[in-house]
């Protein structure tokens, strides 16, 4: 795992972004909705999901009903394609951010993982990301 630390760069979005939930019936406007990178919309059988920054939020939000809204968040994404098969990544993240009072709400691609983790911790977050990155370069550098 330490290659791939290593590896890692990060990437802090700027702006705020949003987590909202909807009702299932509104899987169709959702799927209509022109959002910008970075957002995801996730439909299951008890809701759709949005990950959108705020400012997309206040521009489409008007035609949602009965929308459940958290943030604002800041989003990170590990800048590293990972292998599908790699097993424990965000274990560690997880565990690094939780034992230090940090909670995230992760969501992967085909290819990055990315968290988003409240505002107001997101500097601390990245701080103890950024060392985690540098303490396995130095690691791997030792060999």
């Amino acid at each position: 795992m330490l290659p791939v630390f290593a590896g890692t760069k990060l990437k802090v979005h700027p702006g705020d972004y949003l987590i909202v939930s909807l009702p299932p019936g509104a899987a169709a406007w959702a799927r209509g909705l022109r959002l910008r990178p970075f957002s995801s919309v996730t439909l299951d059988h008890g809701e759709v999901s949005l990950v959108l920054r705020a400012e997309d939020w206040a521009r489409v939000g008007a035609g949602a009903r009965d929308a459940k809204i958290e943030g604002p968040y800041t989003l990170i994404t590990f800048d590293i394609v990972l292998d599908l098969s790699l097993v424990g990544y965000l274990s560690v993240v997880s565990t690094l951010l939780a034992d230090n009072g940090i909670s995230i709400y992760a969501l992967s691609t085909y290819l990055r993982d990315h968290i988003l983790v409240r505002k107001g911790d997101s500097q601390r977050a990245v701080e103890l990301l950024e060392a985690l990155v540098e303490r396995s370069k130095k690691l791997l550098l030792k060999g």
